[in-house]
């Protein structure tokens, strides 16, 4: 059936692979979600009938090669890729590629999201830019000098809750990057104490901050929101007041 139901039901198995970083089910399941998602986009657009027999098409060799299977193919790499790199998993996002490259080419939906977990940006500009280059250094397991972490804990953080709000997975990235945050303040609190910028009003403050027991978005604002001070982060009107918003149950 070719509507909300079947793309409902398409979506959910794709979101636990990017919750769980699961290469496997992600394989499994990529092809399906962009075949639903494009023939959605082009019916909004006019562009196709709904099918006499109620069946999703495949996608055609053109569809594969650009356009919106592949606007939806970067969303889709780029949250696994996260979900993947907030974990470490290095492996997961190699079997991913891997995979892609083996069905459908190098010039696979989803090539150039991946890209920026990949190229070497010496000047980042975009947001995915920025958050696929903090992924590729977390994927490589490459660990920033103690006097830098604490600020880098709260820039990551930053950036990818940003690209998780613009995403079609906001919620599977939110998740595992509240799982993240919590561990990384948890050592800001810890082994970067003595980087930690006013300690004596601003670590009470994060200790009592991380007490909130729930992972979702509200926990992510607010940790950005009272780290900013500890890590000496100038924030801009535009930004506090967003993550005022968000931060506010």
């Amino acid at each position: 059936m070719t509507d909300m139901t079947e793309l409902a039901k398409r979506k959910q198995p794709i979101n636990l692979a990017i919750v769980h970083a699961d290469p496997d089910a992600f394989l499994d399941n990529f092809l399906p979600w962009l075949e639903i998602t494009a023939f959605l986009s082009a019916h909004r657009s006019g562009q196709v009938e709904m099918p006499a027999d109620g069946l999703t098409p495949a996608l055609t060799e053109q569809q594969l090669a650009g356009g919106i299977t592949h606007q939806i193919g970067d969303d889709t790499l780029v949250a696994f890729a996260m979900a993947a790199a907030m974990k470490g998993d290095k492996h997961a996002v190699d079997k991913v590629e891997a995979g892609l490259r083996e069905r459908f080419g190098p010039g696979f939906p989803g090539n150039a999201g991946l890209w920026h977990f990949r190229g070497e940006i010496a000047a980042p500009v975009t947001l995915d830019d920025h958050v696929g280059q903090a992924g590729k250094k977390m994927l490589a397991g490459e660990p920033t000098p103690p006097p830098m972490r604490n600020g880098e804990t709260w820039t990551v953080g930053m950036r990818f809750l940003e690209r998780a709000m613009g995403s079609n997975f906001k919620s599977e990235i939110l998740y595992p990057l509240a799982l993240w945050t919590r561990a990384k303040w948890e050592e800001v609190c810890e082994a970067g104490v003595a980087f930690m910028a006013h300690i004596e009003e601003n670590l009470p403050i994060l200790r009592e901050a991380l007490k909130e027991p729930r992972n979702d978005a509200a926990f992510v604002a607010n940790m950005l929101l009272l780290g900013a001070p500890a890590v000496e982060m100038d924030l801009q009107d535009e930004v506090q007041g967003m993550l005022r918003s968000l931060s506010r149950r």
